[in-house]
C-alpha cells in the first residue's frame, strides 16, 4: 500500500469519526454552533442504530446541514465488500427536487474529489466504482400511501452501513418514521436516520419524535431567539425581535418560525394538494355561472418583491389571476378601473391593510369608480374569526371545498397550499404572511387577491330596464351557489 493511500485512509477514518472536520475540510465552511451539535452526533464509534432530529426554525440552512450528513456517509462509511445505501425523502417529491436533492448537487461541486468520485442525476447519487452497491437514492410515496406502501418506498437498503436522510419531518406522516427503522435490522455495523423540520405540526413525524419517542432520538432544537446564544445567525436579530415584539413569544407562528418550538396547537392545512387538483379539474360554461356577480379582488404590493394581483371570481368559477409591478398608485389604480369596466365587474375589493392600498382606492375614486377598502386585520363580520383576513380565507377555502373552480396556476396553488391556521382562544387565526412567504420565497399575492374576492356578499347589477319590472335586486346572494 502506498503512502498516499494510506493517508487518504487514515483521513476518511479522521473524517468518519469527526463529521465536523469533514465539513470543514471538504466544504470549506464555518458551521454554526448549532451545527456543530448536530454533526457531533454522527461521529465517534461505530454505531448500529442512531437516530438524529433536527427541529428548526425556518431559515437556518437545515436542508444543507443534511447534505453535508449525506456525503458524510457516502464518503466515510465503507468497508471491503460493504458500501453504504441511502434514501432520500421529503414531505414530497417536489420539495426534495427543489431542497434537498438540490442542496447535494450544489455541495458536490465545491470539491474536486466528489466530483470526479460520484455522479449526481436526478434519482440517484452513486460511486463511480460501485454504481450499483454504492448510492443515495431519491424515494417518494402517494399522498395516500399506507403504512405498507411508505415501507416499499424505503426498500433496498441491505447494508452494513444504511442510512435515511428526511427532510420537512413537520407534517411526514408517522409511518414513513416507523418504516426507516427497518434499516436497524440485519445487525449493521452503522446505520443512522437523520430528519429535519419546522414544528409546525403536531401530529407529524416530527413532532411524534420528539414527545413520544424522544428517548430514541439525540434532538437538535434550532432557534433564532435572539436571547440564545446557539441561535442560527441566517435569520436576523433584528427580525427575530421585530416578531416577538409585535407579536409575543406564545404567538403559534413565532414559536414555530422563530424559536423552533411546537405550539400549544399544531397549525393545520386550510386546503390540501387533493382539493386544489379537484378544483383545477373542473369545467363550468358560462351558462352555468351566468346569473352570478362578478367579483374582482385587488391585492396591493407592500415591498418591491412583492407583485399587485387582480383576481376575477364569478360565482364558481375564479379566472386567471394577472400579477403587476406598478409602483405608481395613479397607474394601478387606472388598471384596476380598466379590469373592472373590461369584465363589467359587480364588486370591487381592494387591500388596504397599513394604509398601502388607500392610495390606490383614493385614486379610483377621483376617477369615478367605484370600490371597497378591505383591512385583512380588521374585524371580522362572523364572530368565530379572528379577524378579517382569516374569514375571507375561510369563505374561499369552503367555496373550493364546495366546488369552485381554479385556474391551473402552479403559483397559486403552492400559495393556497402553504396557507395554515391555528386555534387562537375560541377564533381561527389563518398563519402571518411571513410564514407562507418564508416558506415558499415570496408574498402570497395571488392568494390574497383570490380571497378578497370573498370580502363581503356582492349582489348583481341589472340593467336599468329589468329594474322598471323588477321590485328590486337580490338581497339573498350566496356566493358558493351559481
Amino acid at each position: 500500500m502506498s503512502n498516499a493511500t494510506e493517508r487518504a485512509r487514515a483521513r476518511i477514518r479522521e473524517w468518519r469519526r469527526d463529521p465536523v472536520k469533514f465539513a470543514v475540510d471538504v466544504f470549506g465552511i464555518a458551521p454554526d454552533p448549532w451545527q456543530i451539535d448536530a454533526m457531533a452526533t454522527l461521529g465517534g464509534d461505530y454505531d448500529p442504530a442512531r437516530r438524529l432530529c433536527m427541529k428548526a426554525c425556518t431559515g437556518p440552512g437545515k436542508s444543507a446541514t443534511l447534505a453535508w450528513m449525506g456525503w458524510h456517509r457516502l464518503v466515510c462509511f465503507a468497508a471491503k465488500g460493504e458500501h453504504p445505501k441511502g434514501a432520500a425523502l421529503s414531505i414530497t417529491a417536489d420539495n426534495l427536487k427543489d431542497n434537498l436533492w438540490a442542496e447535494l448537487a450544489k455541495w458536490q461541486q465545491r470539491n474536486e474529489f466528489l466530483k470526479a468520485a460520484f455522479t449526481w442525476t436526478k434519482e440517484k447519487i452513486y460511486a463511480n466504482d460501485h454504481p450499483e452497491t454504492w448510492f443515495l437514492s431519491a424515494r417518494s410515496f402517494a399522498k395516500d400511501a399506507n403504512a405498507e406502501a411508505i415501507g416499499r418506498a424505503l426498500s433496498g437498503l441491505h447494508s452494513q452501513f444504511p442510512f435515511v436522510l428526511l427532510d420537512e419531518t413537520g407534517d411526514m406522516p408517522i409511518a414513513v418514521g416507523r418504516a426507516a427503522t427497518q434499516i436497524f435490522t440485519g445487525s449493521p455495523r452503522d446505520a443512522a436516520i437523520i430528519q429535519a423540520g419546522n414544528p409546525t405540526s403536531t401530529s407529524g413525524l416530527l413532532y411524534e419524535s420528539c414527545t413520544k419517542a424522544s428517548e430514541a432520538w439525540d434532538i437538535i432544537t434550532i432557534t433564532a431567539d435572539p436571547d440564545d446564544p446557539k441561535r442560527t445567525p441566517r435569520v436576523s436579530v433584528e427580525h427575530a425581535r421585530e416578531m416577538i415584539r409585535t407579536y409575543g413569544k406564545d404567538n403559534p407562528w413565532v414559536m414555530a418560525t422563530i424559536l423552533g418550538l411546537f405550539p400549544p396547537t399544531g397549525f393545520n392545512a386550510l386546503l390540501g394538494p387533493d382539493d386544489i387538483d379537484a378544483a383545477v379539474a373542473r369545467n363550468y360554461q358560462p351558462r352555468d355561472i351566468a346569473n352570478a356577480p362578478i367579483v374582482l379582488g385587488c391585492d396591493v404590493a407592500r415591498q418591491g418583491d412583492d407583485s399587485s394581483a387582480i383576481a376575477r371570481r364569478q360565482g364558481r368559477v375564479a379566472y386567471p389571476i394577472r400579477t403587476l409591478r406598478i409602483p405608481d398608485t395613479m397607474l394601478l389604480a387606472q388598471q384596476f378601473i380598466r379590469e373592472a369596466k373590461e369584465q363589467e365587474a359587480d364588486g370591487v375589493f381592494v387591500d388596504e391593510t397599513g394604509g398601502y392600498g388607500a392610495g390606490v382606492i383614493d385614486a379610483m375614486r377621483s376617477l369615478g369608480a367605484a370600490s371597497t377598502g378591505v383591512q385583512f386585520g380588521g374585524k371580522a363580520s362572523d364572530y368565530r374569526y379572528f379577524n378579517k383576513r382569516s374569514e375571507m380565507y375561510f369563505e374561499m377555502a369552503k367555496w373550493v371545498k364546495d366546488g369552485g373552480q381554479l385556474p391551473d396556476d402552479r403559483e397559486l396553488r403552492e400559495e393556497l397550499c402553504a396557507t395554515t391556521f391555528v386555534y387562537q382562544g375560541d377564533k381561527f387565526r389563518i398563519v402571518e404572511k411571513e410564514i407562507i412567504k418564508d416558506q415558499i420565497g415570496r408574498s402570497p399575492d395571488k392568494a390574497d387577491a383570490l380571497a378578497l374576492t370573498f370580502a363581503f356578499p356582492v349582489v348583481k347589477r341589472q340593467p336599468i330596464d329589468a329594474l322598471r319590472n323588477d321590485r328590486g335586486a337580490r338581497r339573498d346572494y350566496d356566493p358558493y351557489t351559481v
